[in-house]
């Protein structure tokens, strides 16, 4: 993935400086427009329909990425061109939209004008295989460990440099964004996590031993170190969103201090206000 641009060293100051070039963005009377469909034909229906009303922009010289699709293609279009530092506003064309804005191709620009802002922080992960190789990614949703063959995974864990897990026997093991704590975190049962608060989730899939573990809870600064146990006889992936690595051996997870991505919505079904309500909702 291309370098972002250097950032204030503090993670907040970053932040800040997303939220004031969306909103320099956001004044903008004419915004330009770049419009990023899914393969799906809906989606490139709609794609030829707003580049034939607004024109058409490439990502680099655009004010605002609209990407027409699903949550996958969402993810898809901030790995791609996140280092752009573009607000993106999505709008849903595939089977999950949980990070997206409504259907409706109509009022586009006004609905960008009255869009609130959300700054998401994405993980980083770096892991060592087993021939030796280093692997680095991001990850926006969540960054997970999955057992490779019909072995349990055996995984300890260790939070700044202090081990404490010593085995987890398991079928895997993630750890969520706020944003991402919606999804497999959520799956897994983990615990939704409220934006701005600072906090990443460590929640284990199929926990064995020790069979009540349930996860936890951490300061989103914590570093995550994971390290397979036995990785010859029990294999273990790591995947970052949908970049996955086999046979990894260590895997080290930190919320990125460098890196922002923008993400604009309409004021009625913000992403705090989707977050609040999955928690109420059931089926």
């Amino acid at each position: 993935m291309t370098d972002s641009p250097t950032y204030p060293a503090a993670a907040g100051d970053a932040t800040r400086y997303a939220r004031r070039m969306a909103t320099d963005t956001l004044l903008k009377a004419q915004p330009r427009l770049a419009f990023l469909a899914a393969p799906a034909p809906e989606a490139q229906a709609a794609r030829g329909q707003l580049v034939a009303v607004h024109g058409e922009h490439g990502p680099a010289d655009a004010d605002v990425l609209v990407a027409l699709g699903g949550d996958g293609f969402m993810l898809q279009t901030l790995h791609r061109h996140g280092a752009l530092c573009k607000p993106v506003f999505g709008m849903k064309f595939g089977t999950v939209g949980f990070l997206m804005n409504q259907q409706r191709i109509d009022s586009l620009v006004e609905r960008i004008h009255a869009a609130e802002a959300t700054v998401l922080r994405p993980l980083e992960m770096v892991v060592q295989t087993d021939s030796g190789a280093s692997v680095g990614s991001l990850a926006y949703n969540e960054v997970s460990l999955l057992r490779q063959t019909r072995q349990a995974a055996h995984v300890r864990i260790d939070l700044n440099g202090q081990t404490r897990l010593d085995e987890l026997i398991c079928d895997g093991v993630l750890v969520a964004t706020p944003a991402g704590s919606t999804a497999y975190n959520f799956s897994a049962h983990g615990p939704i996590l409220p934006l701005g608060a600072n906090v990443i989730a460590l929640t284990p899939i199929a926990a064995f031993r020790p069979r009540r573990w349930r996860g936890a809870v951490l300061k989103a600064d914590t570093e995550v170190r994971f390290t397979v146990l036995d990785p010859l006889k029990r294999p273990v992936s790591a995947t970052a969103d949908s970049h996955e690595v086999r046979d990894a051996v260590e895997i080290v997870i930190r919320e990125s201090r460098d890196h922002t991505v923008t993400l604009l919505f309409d004021p009625e079904h913000n992403l705090e206000e989707r977050m609040l309500a999955e928690q109420f909702t059931s089926g």
